[in-house]
C-alpha cells in the first residue's frame, strides 16, 4: 500500500486551489497511478479522503468531491465490486443537492454510469435515484455553461443506458428535461439537447401516453430556436457549426409525427419570411419532416403547402447577369437560387408521397392555367416582358419536376397540358398512313409560338429523363399502356418535322438564343427516346441528324446555332453508344461521323479550319467506335498534308501543325482514360 503521508500530500495538493492546474494534474494522476497499480484501493482512498469529503469548508469540500470524481474518470476500466459502486454512487447522488460541490457529484455520477460491464456498473435502481435526485435537486439553467453542460451530460447518459428506469418516472422527468432546456442559448448544449428529444420518443413509444401529454410543451421549446442563428460567436464555440446545430434540430423536430400539428403550421409560417435563411431552413425541414411523419398526416397540409412552394419558386428566381446568348442549364436561363432548389426538390417529394391530391391541385391551379392560357402571345422570347418569363420559367420548372417524379405523374401532366401545347403550337397528329399533317405556314418562327415551344420542350424532356431513370432500375419496363408514350407517338413525327423546319428557317434568319436552343433541344430530345418507349423512324432520326449537320457544315457564321447543334449531335452520340441502339447508332455513324471525318480530309467545305477540328474532336469523344473512325480520318488527313507539305505544298504547314496539336491534345488524351482501346 501507499504510505499516508504521501497519499495525503497529493490529496492536500489538488484541494489547494492556489496550486496551479499543472501541479493539480500531477497529483491527480498520481493517484490514479497508485489505484491503477494497486498500491492503492479506493476503499483506502476514499477513508484518507473522508474529512475532505464531508467538511464544513465549502472550498474543500468541491475540491475533495471533484478529486474523487476525477480519480474515478480515471479508473474507468479498473473493475470494481458492486458494492463500492453502490456506495459511490449513493454518495455522489447525494451531493446533487449540495450547489456548491455540485461539480464534483456531477462528474462522479457521469465516471460510474459510463463504465461497462465488464468493469462493474451502476445498477438500474441505483440509476434512477440519480434521476430522481437530478430532478428534485437541480436548477440547469442557474448554473454557469460548464456545469449545464455537466447536467445535460449526464441527463445524456441516463437516457441512453437505462431507459426502462426513466421511463418508470412518466411526467415527472418530462417535466424536469423541459425545465432544464427552457432558455438554453449554448450551442455545445443544445448539441446534447436535440438528440434527447430523439431519445424520449424513443422510450415514451405509447402515442397516447406521457409524449403526448407534453408535446407541446416540448416543441415550445423547440420550436423556439428555429431557424437557428449565432449571435455573439465565441471562440470557444467555433467548434459546433451552425448546420451540424441545424441537423439535430431538424432531426428532433421529425422525431415524431405527434409534432406534426406544430412543425408544419410554424415552417410555413417562417417559409413566408423575408430572410433567405429562414425559406432554406423551412424547406429543408419541410422535405426531411414530409417522409417521417407521412402520407396521412401531411395530406391536410398540401393545399398550404402547394401555394408556398408555387410562390418560392416562382419569386426566388435571379434576373439573368446577361442575355440568353449561350446554352443554359435548364428553363430560361434565370438563376435559380437555394430557396428555388429546396422547393423543386420538396415539390418532388411531396408529389410522389401524395400524387393523386398534388396532381389535382397543380391541374386546377388558376396561376399555372394563366400562363397556359397567355402563351399563344408568347411567340417570341424577346416579347415576353420579365415578369411573364419569370412565370412561364417557373411553371416549366414545376411542370418538368413533377412529370419527372413518377410514371402516374407524367401521365397526369401529359393528359392536362399536353394537348394545349400541341394546339397552339399548330401540330397535328400523325395520320393513319404514317405521315404528318401539317398546316401550311406553320413553322416559320413568326408562327412558331415560343410560350408553347418552352413548356413543350420541358414535358418531353422529364418523361425522356423519367423512361431513362426507369431503365436504370429495370431494363424493360413496361410502359406500353402509358398516357405519356400514347401522345408522343401520335405527335412524334410532327415534332421533329416542326422543329426541323422551324429550325432551318431560323437559320436562314436572326432569331434569338432561346428560339434557337428550345427546337434544337427538342430535336436532341426525340432523337434520345429509346426506341422501344418511342419508335421514331430510320426516316426521322435520319432527317433529324442530316438537318443538324447542314448547320454544321453550311452555317458556321452563327457562332450560337452551330455550338449549340455540336453539342446536341454529341449528345446524341453518347446515347446511342451507351444504349447500344444499333439501327440509330449505324445511321449517326453515316450520317455524323462519316462527315465529320470528311471535314479535316476534304478542302471542299468552306468550314473554318479551327471549327473543324473543335466537331472532330467533340464528336469522337460522344463514343469509342466514333472515335475511332474518327482517329482513323485524322491519321489519314496527317499523312495526306505531310506529303503535300514534303511535295513543296507550303500552305498545308500550318494544317498540319494544327492537326498534329488537336490530335494529340484531344483524340490521345481522350485514349489515356480508355486502356481497353489498346487492348491493355
Amino acid at each position: 500500500m501507499a504510505e499516508t503521508t504521501e497519499l495525503i500530500q497529493h490529496i492536500e495538493l489538488y484541494v489547494d486551489t492556489s496550486r496551479s492546474p499543472t501541479e493539480q494534474a500531477a497529483s491527480l494522476n498520481s493517484i490514479i497511478s497508485l489505484v491503477k497499480s494497486d498500491f492503492l484501493t479506493i476503499e483506502v482512498l476514499v477513508k484518507e479522503m473522508r474529512m475532505y469529503l464531508t467538511t464544513t469548508d465549502n472550498v474543500i469540500r468541491a475540491r475533495g468531491i471533484l478529486l474523487l470524481a476525477e480519480v474515478l474518470t480515471g479508473l474507468a476500466s479498473k473493475p470494481l465490486d458492486n458494492a463500492t459502486i453502490h456506495s459511490l454512487i449513493g454518495f455522489f447522488t447525494d451531493r446533487l443537492a449540495d450547489w456548491r460541490a455540485l461539480r464534483g457529484a456531477l462528474v462522479g455520477c457521469l465516471a460510474l454510469l459510463r463504465r461497462k460491464v465488464n468493469a462493474g456498473m451502476v445498477s438500474t435502481s441505483d440509476a434512477k435515484l440519480v434521476a430522481q435526485s437530478y430532478i428534485e435537486s437541480l436548477q440547469v439553467q442557474s448554473l454557469g455553461q460548464h456545469d449545464r453542460k455537466l447536467c445535460f451530460e449526464l441527463l445524456e447518459c441516463l437516457l441512453e443506458r437505462h431507459p426502462n428506469e426513466i421511463a418508470s418516472l412518466g411526467e415527472t422527468f418530462f417535466y424536469g428535461i423541459c425545465q432544464a432546456m427552457d432558455g438554453e442559448k449554448d450551442p455545445h448544449c443544445l448539441m446534447l439537447t436535440f438528440p434527447m428529444v430523439e431519445t424520449l420518443v424513443r422510450i415514451y413509444p405509447d402515442p397516447s401516453g406521457s409524449l403526448a401529454s407534453f408535446c407541446g410543451d416540448l416543441f415550445e421549446l423547440l420550436g423556439s430556436y428555429f431557424p437557428i442563428h449565432f449571435t455573439h460567436l465565441k471562440d470557444e464555440d467555433a467548434e459546433v457549426k451552425r448546420d451540424d446545430l441545424s441537423k439535430a434540430l431538424m432531426s428532433a423536430f421529425s422525431s415524431t409525427p405527434l409534432f406534426e400539428p406544430f412543425v408544419i403550421p410554424l415552417l410555413l409560417e417562417k417559409l413566408s419570411s423575408s430572410l433567405p435563411l429562414a425559406k432554406v431552413d423551412s424547406l429543408k425541414y419541410l422535405n426531411h419532416c414530409t417522409a417521417k411523419y407521412g402520407a396521412d398526416r401531411m395530406a391536410k397540409h398540401a393545399g398550404a403547402i402547394w401555394i408556398s412552394l408555387k410562390d418560392a419558386i416562382s419569386n426566388s428566381l435571379e434576373k439573368p447577369a446577361m442575355p440568353f446568348t449561350s446554352e443554359p442549364l435548364y428553363g430560361l436561363g434565370f438563376q435559380e437560387n437555394e430557396i428555388a432548389t429546396e422547393a423543386l426538390m420538396l415539390l418532388q417529394k411531396v408529389t410522389l408521397q401524395n400524387e393523386a391530391l398534388f396532381l389535382s391541385l397543380i391541374n386546377q391551379d388558376e396561376g399555372i392555367n394563366i400562363v397556359f392560357n397567355s402563351i399563344a402571345s408568347h411567340e417570341h422570347y424577346n416579347n415576353i416582358s420579365l415578369q411573364g418569363k419569370q412565370w412561364l420559367h417557373a411553371v416549366g420548372r414545376i411542370l418538368y419536376i413533377i412529370s419527372k417524379t413518377s410514371m402516374a405523374s407524367c401521365n397526369s401532366v401529359f393528359e392536362s397540358f399536353f394537348p394545349r401545347l400541341m394546339n397552339t403550337l399548330e401540330i397535328s397528329v400523325t395520320n393513319s398512313s404514317g405521315d404528318c399533317t401539317l398546316n401550311e405556314n406553320s413553322f416559320p418562327s413568326k408562327k412558331f409560338n415560343f410560350g408553347a415551344l418552352y413548356l413543350c420542350v420541358e414535358l418531353i424532356a422529364a418523361c425522356r429523363d423519367l423512361i431513362m431513370r426507369l431503365k436504370d432500375l429495370a431494363p424493360k419496363p413496361d410502359t406500353s399502356q402509358e398516357t405519356c408514350r400514347y401522345m408522343l407517338h401520335m405527335f412524334a413525327d410532327s415534332l421533329v418535322n416542326a422543329f426541323s423546319s422551324s429550325l432551318a428557317t431560323n437559320a436562314n434568319e436572326v432569331a434569338h438564343g432561346a428560339d434557337i436552343y428550345f427546337k434544337v433541344k427538342g430535336l436532341q430530345i426525340l432523337a434520345t427516346f429509346p426506341g422501344d418507349f418511342l419508335p421514331i423512324s430510320k426516316f426521322l432520326f435520319a432527317n433529324i441528324l442530316t438537318i443538324l449537320m447542314s448547320i454544321i457544315l453550311v452555317d458556321f457564321n452563327k457562332i450560337l446555332l452551330w455550338k449549340l447543334v455540336l453539342k446536341a449531335l454529341v449528345h446524341i452520340g453518347s446515347f446511342v453508344d451507351m444504349y447500344h441502339e444499333s439501327e440509330k447508332a449505324l445511321g449517326y455513324m453515316g450520317a455524323v461521323v462519316d462527315k465529320t471525318v470528311s471535314l479535316v480530309s476534304r478542302d471542299d467545305f468552306n468550314v473554318p479550319f479551327s471549327l473543324k477540328l473543335e466537331a472532330v474532336s467533340e464528336i469522337g469523344a460522344s463514343g469509342r467506335n466514333h472515335m475511332l473512325k474518327i482517329a482513323q480520318g485524322m491519321e489519314e488527313a496527317i499523312v495526306a498534308k505531310l506529303s503535300d507539305y514534303v511535295h513543296g505544298n507550303l500552305k498545308s504547314a500550318e494544317k498540319t501543325i494544327q492537326l498534329l496539336e488537336c490530335y494529340c491534345n484531344k483524340i490521345l488524351s481522350w485514349y489515356a482514360f480508355l486502356p481497353e482501346c489498346f487492348n491493355l
